[in-house]
């Protein structure tokens, strides 16, 4: 299972936003810096409307939705990539994970302290950054001189390290991530293999107050920061309210909706967090449905038709024949399969066939 870590500062929000997502109250969420020190982890649950839908059309007796798994990893303080704070340990946990979560405070409360005595999450983005950017120059340092007298003996892999190192080594002395290095597919390949901590796919979740979420696109610094982020690291930046999360988890749905609607808002905005780091993960959800259950299957972007039937079971893939495949919004709208095959939208697809998001499929296989 892939995972994704949250980080920031201390005392931004991480750890009431973990528990709001992963919908448990494993993180200690307190007003002092360092609350959290071990990583939190959970299992988050991606929304999905196209379950409910299908297991009307096919009468199922269980949903199953597709899931990924959520670090809530200890705040970040300036220094940490020379051991300041929990720092190395910091970064340990961060190297675990395959993509970030970055929580900017965008709110003032002065009853909830700031490391920084002020809020400002161009400064606290900056703050991050410089560190995970000074751990990876480091290692790419370090990569460089181990690798130097194989590369002289000839060892192309040696080789190509140490040559994507020097166009590493200027990009991040300038402060820029490593994901945003422009590279071919081979360098790609190679920069892989050094687990640097800024090469790891990035959103920036903005946590604004309570009463700012109905108007958050106009909050300054919610602006700010999806201007910095869009500018300086390729990404894009969510809206999420931790305080109103909390608020909401012990609600039943229909009072969630009251709450919500009282502020003026119809989603409180952790759908589309979980959404977007589900597809930061590179990851995309195809269906099976039946009496017995509809289950949403995670695949990666690109995965092969067999490849996603052995997600199901080994089984599925050394075994393919065949998927019969439709699109749901297909299935969905004309109402059953055999009415989906009489328009010529129930395909049979071999092994070359690339999976996409939404498709209904059942596997042949033989084994």
């Amino acid at each position: 299972m892939l995972r994704a870590g949250i980080v920031g500062l201390p005392n931004v929000g991480k750890s009431t936003l973990f528990n709001a997502v992963t919908r448990t109250r494993k993180a200690q969420a307190a007003n002092y810096p360092f609350c959290t020190i071990d990583p939190n982890s959970g299992v988050v649950t991606v929304p999905d409307e196209r379950l409910a839908s299908l297991s009307a059309l096919s009468k199922s007796q269980k949903l199953v939705p597709a899931v990924f798994e959520l670090v809530d990893i200890a705040g970040l303080v300036k220094g940490a990539s020379q051991g300041e704070g929990l720092g190395n340990q910091f970064l340990t946990h961060i190297r675990e994970v395959d993509a970030i979560v970055q929580v900017v405070r965008c709110f003032e409360d002065e009853n909830i302290q700031h490391v920084a005595a002020s809020v400002d999450p161009i400064r606290d983005i900056e703050t991050i950054n410089t560190e995970l950017i000074l751990a990876d120059l480091a290692s790419v340092q370090k990569r460089a001189e181990r690798q130097a007298k194989a590369a002289r003996g000839g060892d192309k892999v040696a080789k190509a390290e140490i040559d994507l190192c020097a166009k590493l080594e200027p990009h991040l002395d300038a402060g820029k991530p490593a994901v945003t290095l422009e590279l071919t597919p081979e360098e790609q390949v190679t920069l892989k293999s050094l687990f640097l901590l800024t090469s790891k796919p990035t959103i920036f979740a903005c946590n604004v107050a309570e009463g700012d979420l109905a108007a958050a696109d106009e909050n300054p610094y919610v602006k700010m920061v999806r201007d910095y982020v869009g500018k300086h690291h390729n990404t894009s930046a969510v809206v999420i309210s931790a305080q109103i999360e909390s608020e909401l988890m012990d609600l039943p749905e229909e009072d969630q909706r009251e709450y919500l609607a009282g502020l003026g808002v119809k989603e409180s905005g952790v759908g589309g967090l979980i959404h977007a780091v589900y597809h930061l993960l590179g990851l995309r959800t195809y269906f099976t449905t039946g009496e017995k259950e509809t289950r949403a299957w995670t695949i990666h972007i690109g995965d092969k038709a067999p490849a996603a039937a052995g997600v199901i079971h080994s089984d599925f893939e050394r075994g393919f024949i065949a998927a019969e495949t439709v699109a749901y919004k297909d299935l969905i709208g004309l109402g059953s399969y055999a009415k989906a095959r009489e328009a010529g939208k129930l395909r049979v697809e071999g092994k070359g066939y690339t999976v996409q998001d939404g498709d209904v499929m059942e596997f042949r296989f033989n084994v």
